[in-house]
């Protein structure tokens, strides 16, 4: 593994150190997880079904207790601030928006009232016109059916509107949930040249889970690769992208440039390269 991506605390947006999560005070699911997201980058959190991504998300936003869940270990850090203690609406204001897998947007009501909704978040600052004119600039579609409900639009219009609502309460840090999930491969490089021009355009860090190692990677800085609960592998991304093991097993390529499936491959293989 390789040195984490930070040159001193001041300059990190994100720290995750050594935390270990167990729901139902028994299934441990993160042992002694660490990671780090530089201000102003974009940082990939890659692995396969079950391996504790979205755990790591939640953790951080602090919603384990929703399912039962506790960090019974270790500590984060936002912006040099210890998390523990805060409630996950101060979170909020504070500066970290977390676009949960799903959307989760307010079915019933539209476009707008939801972008509305997001302001909450902006604890009695003014809310500005500019704001909602910047989300419909990134999201042309939107402004076109702001006025409808959104359990009526389509799964990318509802991804669209879930980072909308992010980028409405002004935060410092998104964290992103398998925002490809559901979408036509079209859909997704549309999605996630939005989500490269936010953070080049806005500066907003960005700690982005994704089964889809390739677009991630196009996109991150820097990445890390997640098995049973810890990191196993991290590096920058354009190196992650060339390392012949993460193309093999994440990016669907053989060592001599073949289609692999990943379901094919022995899981104690991949264990035993990793962490020998």
């Amino acid at each position: 593994m390789t040195d984490s991506p930070a040159a001193t605390a001041s300059a990190l947006m994100l720290e995750v150190n050594n935390i270990e999560v167990v729901y139902n005070q028994a299934i441990q699911v993160l042992r002694g997880l660490s990671l780090s997201v530089p201000k102003g980058q974009i940082v990939a959190l890659l692995g396969s079904n079950g391996a504790g991504k979205s755990t790591t998300l939640k953790a951080i936003s602090r919603l384990l207790a929703l399912q039962d869940g506790e960090m019974t270990r270790g500590d984060i850090r936002f912006d040099g601030q210890d998390t523990r203690g805060i409630e996950p609406h101060a979170l909020v204001r504070a500066g970290v928006f977390h676009v949960m897998e799903g959307r989760h947007v307010f079915e019933d009501l539209t476009i707008e009232e939801n972008l509305v909704a997001a302001t909450y978040a902006l604890a009695g600052k003014k809310v500005s016109k500019a704001g909602f004119d910047s989300v419909y600039a990134y999201f042309p579609r939107l402004y076109e059916r702001r006025r409808s409900q959104a359990g009526y639009l389509s799964g990318g219009e509802q991804q669209m509107l879930a980072i909308g609502r992010a980028l409405i309460a002004e935060p410092k840090l998104i964290l992103l949930d398998e925002p490809s999930l559901g979408l036509s491969p079209v859909l997704v490089e549309t999605i996630f040249e939005i989500i490269a021009r936010i953070n080049a355009e806005r500066g907003v860090s960005m700690l982005l889970v994704e089964q889809n190692a390739s677009v991630a990677l196009a996109v991150a800085h820097y990445g890390y690769i997640m098995e049973s609960g810890k990191v196993v592998i991290d590096n920058t991304a354009e190196k992650l992208a060339a390392d012949p093991d993460v193309r093999e097993f994440y990016l669907g390529v053989g060592s001599e440039g073949s289609a692999r499936s990943f379901k094919d491959l022995k899981h104690y293989k991949r264990r035993k390269r990793w962490l020998s």
